[in-house]
């Protein structure tokens, strides 16, 4: 069924009876590329409509590749990423987002599957980089200094690679094969990772083993602690470690009855980690409501489908062996939970406290000019260089939005910046387009073809191990879903202009050059900018104004 078309948005002083006019002409048509939100949107910098439309074309391994410039792991990032590309998405607007991370998550798993392989673009440089911490910001600040040539080598104080992706992240949601692999196609580029390797001494550290700049990237892993008068201290864990112990297999002995103590995202990972191993019953108690909860909704969705219980207004004032004390909240004018008095006691084996991260930096007080905020993140400017000379920082130890995808785009951004630092010049990004939205987009010519949905496995199995609940796509439902792609803002080559100039002012260039006017023949008449559906032809006054 066709869809009802957006308006089309003439310029203010362009009227129908200025049209058609022949030699007197007062705007005229501009080819001109304009910025997609989803771009706009992605904190990794992907230029996400140009591997959708190389998908489209079914020129699969030349999306990975164009994906690739950006984001070293499409196959974690099709997983765990928000997706805040398809929040933004002007498609949302008439019968659903693209699902972008889907089709991500096809083409790394693609590359996955063909052993695809990237190689490093630059001559080596001789630059030696340390990079602190193999999480997905460091791993990203590497994989693209490899790509600029220079030698990056990863001290990560744990024994194995990965950082929150592996032990913050249930393998539900990410499986542990296809993160491995994508570390250790970075890896093939000559990135070392030292394993079980602490940094006390930065400096020391980066005068022996002769680098040249430092980029750090050490995360949040401390769980940060509130007190709650508790006979059984032992009773009390917190998120992190419990999250962490749990991927590695040394998950504690929870009880029959747990509670988790917070809002975000890890409060819900860790109540259906919990469940997992045999909880049976995971109840969520937060002081807000769920507008105010920092969690996605679908995860929270996702949790109350596998059994897990959300106590909403809530705050937990004292534990004793067998039960918690709990007082209701009650939302003020401004929103804000207040204590009524009022309280309520419920059982519990086990309480685990996720209540927030905050990140050990205490290792770089030592090194002058590093300034820290109150809670002990670093700050940077904006090319991510701390106050020390050749020092980097990124990740969630800055002061950022703490997600994977975020991490990952400070890691590309630091690397730039870093190869600009040792060749004394600076990293100057190409100015962005203009955004364009839903409404100047002429999408007449659209019929529904609404969003692909992925596989999940029932609620009823997903808590009897840690399998992957959500399924991939098929090669034929990514495709469909990229071809769902308005290219908002930027030419198609649809050959919708040409078609419609009554007076064959457009001239073709042939694929992949797309079109030029012919003003010796325009007249201005606008048909080719009512026509364009993706808004790539403007209307300019023709004095310039």
């Amino acid at each position: 069924m066709t869809t009802k078309p957006a308006d089309i948005t003439r310029p203010a002083d362009l009227q129908r009876h200025d049209l058609g006019t022949g030699p007197i002409r007062s705007h005229h048509p501009v080819y001109k590329d304009f910025l997609p939100p989803c771009n706009n949107a992605c904190p990794a910098g992907e230029n996400i409509q140009a591997w959708l439309a190389l998908v489209q074309a079914g020129q699969y391994k030349q999306a990975w590749q164009q994906i690739m410039k950006d984001n070293p792991m499409p196959a974690v990032h099709g997983r765990v990423c928000y997706h805040p590309c398809e929040t933004e998405c002007n498609r949302e607007q008439l019968d659903g987002a693209v699902s972008i991370h889907a089709v991500e998550r096809f083409l790394g798993d693609m590359a996955l599957a063909e052993s695809w392989q990237i190689e490093a673009g630059s001559k080596p440089s001789g630059k030696r980089i340390l990079v602190i911490g193999a999480g997905p910001s460091g791993l990203s600040a590497a994989y693209h200094l490899a790509c600029l040539g220079h030698k990056a080598v990863i001290y990560e104080a744990g024994a194995i690679a990965g950082g929150m992706m592996r032990f913050g992240i249930p393998a539900y949601r990410l499986p542990r094969h296809e993160l491995d692999l994508e570390i250790k196609r970075i890896e093939s580029l000559g990135v070392d990772i030292v394993l079980n390797r602490n940094v006390d001494n930065l400096l020391a550290d980066k005068k022996e083993g002769l680098f040249d700049a430092v980029f750090v990237a050490v995360g949040a892993h401390l769980s940060k602690r509130i007190d709650i008068p508790a006979r059984e201290a032992s009773k009390i864990l917190d998120a992190i470690t419990f999250l962490r112990d749990a991927s590695a297999g040394n998950a504690p002995k929870l009880g029959r009855k747990v509670v988790i103590y917070g809002g975000g995202n890890t409060a819900m990972d860790a109540a259906r980690t919990a469940k997992r191993l045999g909880a049976e019953e995971a109840l969520i108690i937060y002081r807000r409501d769920r507008e105010h909860m920092p969690a996605h909704s679908f995860e929270a969705d996702e949790a109350i489908e596998e059994g897990v219980k959300i106590n909403w207004l809530r705050s937990i004032t004292e534990m004793d062996e067998t039960s918690l004390k709990v007082e209701i909240m009650a939302l003020d004018e401004s929103g804000r939970p207040q204590p009524t008095g009022e309280y309520e006691m419920l059982e519990a084996d086990a309480l685990i406290l996720a209540v927030g991260q905050d990140t050990d930096t205490g290792f770089l007080r030592s090194v002058p000019n590093i300034v820290f905020t109150s809670d002990g993140t670093v700050l940077v400017d904006t090319s991510m260089k701390t106050g020390a000379p050749g020092i980097f920082a990124g990740g969630d130890m800055v002061p950022s939005e703490r997600t994977v995808t975020a991490a990952v785009g400070h890691g590309k951004k630091a690397a730039h910046h870093i190869d600009a630092w040792l060749r004394s010049t600076r990293y100057i990004p190409s100015p962005k387009h203009d955004l364009v939205d839903y409404e100047k987009l002429h999408i007449w010519y659209q019929t529904d073809a609404e969003q692909k949905k992925q596989d999940h496995i029932p609620a009823d199995q997903r808590t009897e191990d840690f399998s992957e609940i959500v399924a991939g796509f098929t090669t034929a439902d990514a495709t469909f879903e990229a071809q769902r792609c308005f290219s908002c803002g930027n030419c198609f080559e649809c050959d919708g202009c040409y078609g419609a100039c009554p007076e064959n002012a457009v001239i073709k260039l042939g694929p992949g050059n797309r079109y030029r006017f012919d003003f010796e023949l325009c007249t201005g008449c606008a048909v080719c900018f009512e026509q364009c559906p993706c808004h790539a032809i403007e209307m300019v006054a023709e004095n310039g104004e």
